[in-house]
């Protein structure tokens, strides 16, 4: 089941399609819902609905328990999907997550921040990729944002200063954790989605600190009772040491975090995912060595719809990029896209930790991209 911009991404042999039904807004439950009958009605019984997506996770869900078919019901999805919830779950469990509050009461919200104290970040409770997330930095700015969100669906969470990893592995049926990569943000998602600054991450070799956050990835897994599914955690490290619970999703980390997965350690989390759900259990390769790599997006630049007169290739400079994907001279260039899009530039380095972050920090530094405008 598609809606009009996923029909465009199923590329498979439309003879080993059994039924394909495309709808208007997955997101729609009716419509999914009858999508849904309708494959059954063409094909047979709906042994399993897959959703690989954030946004519709919680559709899913609904449908799932709507129509009886196996898999996570909507209570079982809110852990990784309801902000609220998932901290609430995590901090039972005696890990250190921010302060935090729901926003459905105005004045309950505006005297938390006052305890709490500036800056904060006001969140959608079921968001995803950053979107729609605010640095408050006082009273009256609260104040403002309170009066043009759905604060039903918000939340605000105690800021934490501190430098954000990010662990992408694969549960198993018993919430164990036969596979996770743990990596370092440069920059961060916020920044690349509010000021438009560009996202790179490297994965962590061996050390002290890895075994830290890896233990810390059980410790909420397992809280959270996540089972036969990739998971995406986030977390802060701050200056004094100290690991907090960020969020996590019951999903494939975004960006190129798949890519360089299969890359680095043979395993693919899409297929490992359809094997848990379909087959009844996923089967790893064993882990071996130590590798390293990252990626980095550089995003669009402003002035857009603009067409592209030149731009910086760097696959030749640095003996670390194993894949690069640049706009071509003369391609239209138009404003939209999230982690999904061509942006300006996209990398993904193999190498070891150190010199993939000082050559992801080079790029960064060395890239260039020149647009003229396009009449509209």
């Amino acid at each position: 089941m598609v809606d009009p911009v996923g029909a465009t991404g199923v590329l498979a042999d439309p003879a080993k399609i059994a039924s394909l039904v495309q709808i208007g807004d997955v997101n729609d439950f009716a419509a999914l819902r009858d999508a849904v009958r309708q494959v059954a009605e063409e094909v047979g019984p709906v042994d399993r609905l897959v959703a690989v997506s954030e946004f519709t996770l919680g559709i899913a869900a609904e449908v799932r328990e709507a129509l009886d078919i196996p898999g996570p019901r909507p209570a079982d999805v809110a852990v990784y999907r309801d902000k609220l919830r998932m901290k609430e779950v995590v901090a039972e469990a005696g890990v250190r997550v921010p302060r935090f509050a729901s926003c459905a009461d105005h004045g309950a919200a505006v005297e938390f921040a006052r305890s709490t104290g500036f800056p904060l970040i006001l969140k959608p409770v079921g968001g995803a990729a950053s979107i729609g997330i605010h640095r408050v930095e006082d009273e009256a700015a609260l104040t403002v944002l309170l009066d043009q969100v759905d604060t039903a669906d918000h939340e605000l969470e105690e800021f934490i200063d501190g430098a954000i990893y990010h662990v992408d592995g694969f549960a198993d049926q018993d919430a164990r954790i036969p596979f996770m990569a743990v990596s370092r943000y440069i920059n961060d998602c916020l920044s690349f989605e509010a000021a438009g600054e560009p996202l790179g991450s490297v994965v962590v070799q061996a050390s002290p600190l890895r075994e830290r956050v890896e233990e810390f990835a059980r410790r909420c897994v397992s809280a959270l009772g996540m089972t036969s599914m990739p998971f995406h955690l986030e977390l802060f490290l701050t200056p004094g040491g100290e690991l907090v619970f960020l969020e996590v999703a019951g999903r494939i980390g975004g960006a190129e975090v798949p890519y360089l997965t299969e890359k680095l350690f043979g395993i693919n989390l899409f297929r490992a995912w359809l094997d848990a759900v379909c087959e009844g259990g996923a089967t790893l390769p064993p882990q071996v060595g130590d590798p390293s790599g990252g990626w980095l997006i550089i995003p669009k630049p402003g002035g857009l719809p603009a067409r592209v007169r030149s731009v910086t290739s760097l696959r030749e400079e640095f003996g670390t990029i194993w894949r690069e994907l640049v706009p071509a001279v003369g391609d239209v260039m138009e404003p939209g896209g999230s982690y999904d899009a061509v942006h300006s530039g996209r990398f993904i380095l193999v190498g070891d930790e150190e010199t993939v972050e000082e050559d992801i920090r080079k790029i960064i530094a060395g890239f260039h991209l020149e647009t003229v405008p396009v009449r509209q």
